[in-house]
């Protein structure tokens, strides 16, 4: 008779689960929960990156929230602005998107998710230097001559130095930009929906597409919808500083293309005033893991 096979014990196959955790739990803890801890801990400092910091205690926050009026009269609604548009507005034409082509058959549904998926391959150098040439300011930018040849303008028009069209701009080139991995696992969990849910949901009363996608598509793909609203708010605040790119200033013209990102570079990178800086970031942080909260409330599996 076999002798039973000698088994590990628990606390030797928990080691040896964190021996292959390791490497990736030294790097979380270097890159990711030490630069935040610290940035926390500079939020209640007054450091111009040359004496060294000295605490000042909530001072940053109360500056902030009371003596900072560009950060609450521009930077606060251009970023809901900013956020609502390329944030949702990005999220659910992804979705859209995702949709459309999941109807049409294999070989022009990936020639089309490849186009519509290689514009967020590009840098945000190359992207703004494409979209500086077709909004330049001068009679060769090809908005400008389009405009121009219809007798529709008399003279160029300074759209990226303009307060009027800047945030607009912004926000089209951000949604151009903004169909990255979140709309192709979309794509994905659309394609995986079982056919047969489909077929019974006709039987229980749904009549047309609107009802499938809201009561079988949605919920059979509740993952990858919370895998693509995180993606979106990671990018929509990847491409907060898309603003000073276009209109190669910082702080941008009147502001009108501020964003939260871009005011944290301005008192960082440009008035080294660090602490203040780190403070703007903690709000920032503060901001994006409210809506990932809420991201997973609504997505989240209930089972």
């Amino acid at each position: 008779m076999k002798k039973p096979r000698n088994h590990q014990r628990p606390d030797m196959r928990n080691g040896t689960a964190y021996a292959f955790m390791s490497g990736y739990l030294i790097l979380f803890q270097a890159f990711i929960i030490i630069p935040v801890l610290a940035g926390v801990g500079m939020s209640f400092t007054y450091f111009n990156t040359i004496q060294p910091p000295h605490f000042v205690g909530l001072k940053n926050y109360i500056d902030l929230l009371t003596q900072d009026l560009i950060f609450m009269q521009n930077v606060i609604p251009n970023t809901i602005q900013f956020s609502l548009f390329v944030g949702f507005g990005g999220y659910a034409l992804a979705f859209v998107l995702a949709w459309l082509l999941a109807q049409i058959t294999r070989i022009p549904r990936t020639i089309l998710a490849i186009v519509i998926y290689s514009p967020s391959l590009t840098s945000g150098v190359v992207m703004s230097v494409i979209w500086k040439t077709m909004f330049s300011g001068d009679a060769y930018g090809y908005v400008n001559n389009i405009l121009l040849n219809l007798g529709l303008i008399d003279a160029p028009i300074q759209f990226l130095q303009s307060p009027d069209y800047l945030m607009l701009i912004m926000i089209i080139v951000s949604i151009w930009n903004s169909m990255g991995i979140g709309f192709l696992a979309m794509l994905a969990g659309i394609l995986n929906v079982n056919p047969e849910l489909y077929d019974a949901g006709a039987i229980d009363g749904i009549r047309n597409r609107v009802q499938e996608v809201m009561y079988i598509t949605i919920p059979s793909m509740k993952p990858q919808m919370l895998f693509g609203a995180v993606m979106a708010v990671v990018n929509t605040f990847n491409v907060s500083s898309i603003g000073v790119q276009l209109s190669g200033q910082n702080p941008t013209p009147q502001y009108a293309g501020q964003l939260v990102v871009s005011h944290i570079e301005d008192f960082g990178f440009i008035r080294y005033e660090m602490g203040y800086a780190a403070a703007i970031s903690v709000v920032l942080l503060i901001f994006v893991y409210s809506i990932s909260k809420a991201a997973f409330r609504l997505f989240q599996d209930k089972d």
